[in-house]
């Protein structure tokens, strides 16, 4: 991988290694002005543990990485006996992450959050309805000749409006998508999260009560008591749950039978959330259910038959790909690193936005074990 790494700063007294090219300008000026020497792969292969280790080398005070490398034990302590002091996840989530086996090194783990909830809750959007709407399908249609004229019956696909929008994991970005369908196509609500969302909530009913006043109906939302609840209910069915033990495999074949016949399920959280082989199996029997997909099971690859099936809509993994996202992530990376690398303690507030701008507060945005690597926490003295 020796011809596949770009050095910039080579001066620099500190030496962070950057395991993908990230996109714009701004991240790599904050290390180079934290006195770092960078040094970016420009492969667009997934790097293994032992091609990181090599890159980590001797001397190596910190580490931007990819949600597609696995950060366990042994890598951390590579980074420790070379000098590490901290790694940042270039995503929100961190599940790919040994943040226990950081900590015992003494390491901060920072990740990105913040920068994704809208973009995210966009391509749920996106994928509900180039599903419900047979976009897809009918693009194939156009392209390959096959368009003889307008027929009553040409792809007919389904009218959301006023239907039942099921959401299982109400946090940010689980919430926006349960708003942008609520309000902006007068959809019911039911979600399940083990923790109540009552902005959510409120917000729901005050558009309801808006829609009354206007005498244009209403809606309602229910916080289901299980999951299968939201599947049995659902006629579109978003799942934005944080992938753990308990969540994976969430929706397996049983729970597949569970949902109607012409449901639509979709996901842009994680891919193993889903038991695939029973999504494809349940897809090829039920032709009327269709599914959207940003995330897979085993990444980059899919379970056999998936992308022979028209009723399911596959993306790759490009929910948060907006250029003002990717962006805001590769900065907020960059100052988690830059932040612990010059001696500054851990910010402790939701808002990351003065992150984005020039001139921040001395604080690294998002570290997210703190406490067990001993960063202190920002008192904004």
């Amino acid at each position: 991988m020796e011809n596949t790494w770009k050095t910039f700063n080579s001066s620099g007294d500190k030496r962070v290694i950057v395991t993908k090219k990230l996109p714009g300008d701004k991240w790599l000026d904050i290390l180079t002005r934290a006195n770092c020497r960078v040094e970016v792969c420009t492969s667009k292969d997934i790097l293994s543990n032992e091609e990181i280790k090599s890159a980590i080398g001797e001397r190596c005070n910190g580490v931007i990485g990819q949600l597609t490398e696995d950060w366990n034990n042994s890598l951390f302590q590579s980074l420790k006996s070379a000098g590490g002091q901290v790694y940042s996840n270039y995503a929100v989530g961190y599940d790919n992450v040994s943040v226990d086996a950081a900590s015992n090194q003494n390491i901060a783990v920072g990740n990105t959050p913040g920068v994704l909830t809208e973009t995210t809750a966009e391509m749920a959007a996106t994928l509900t309805f180039a599903v419900a709407r047979r976009v897809v399908e009918a693009d194939d249609f156009m392209r390959n000749g096959n368009y003889n004229g307008w027929l009553p019956t040409l792809f007919l696909g389904h009218q959301l409006w006023g239907k039942t929008v099921g959401v299982i994991g109400a946090g940010r970005i689980g919430s926006t998508y349960a708003r942008m369908m609520v309000q902006g196509h007068q959809m019911n609500l039911i979600y399940y999260d083990i923790y109540r969302n009552q902005q959510l909530e409120k917000d729901v009913t005050a558009f309801s009560k808006y829609l009354e006043s206007r005498g244009e109906g209403s809606v309602w939302w229910k916080r289901a008591g299980s999951v299968e609840e939201v599947l049995s209910e659902s006629d579109v069915l978003s799942l934005h749950p944080v992938l753990n033990e308990k969540t994976f495999h969430l929706i397996t074949a049983e729970r597949l039978a569970m949902m109607k016949d012409d449901a639509i399920l979709i996901n842009v959280s994680r891919g193993p959330v889903i038991d695939e082989s029973a999504l494809v199996k349940h897809c090829e029997e039920h032709p009327d259910f269709r599914a959207g997909l940003d995330v897979f099971e085993d990444e980059p690859e899919m379970q056999p038959g998936l992308n022979e099936l028209e009723n399911v809509t596959i993306v790759p993994h490009i929910a948060s790909a907006t250029t003002w996202t990717r962006e805001g992530m590769a900065i907020l990376a960059a100052r988690n690193v830059a932040g612990i690398l010059s001696g500054y303690p851990a910010w402790d507030a939701e808002d990351i936005q003065p992150f984005l701008e020039d001139d921040p507060p001395q604080a690294a945005p998002s570290i997210i074990n703190a406490e067990a690597a001993g960063v202190p926490i920002y008192s904004g003295d």
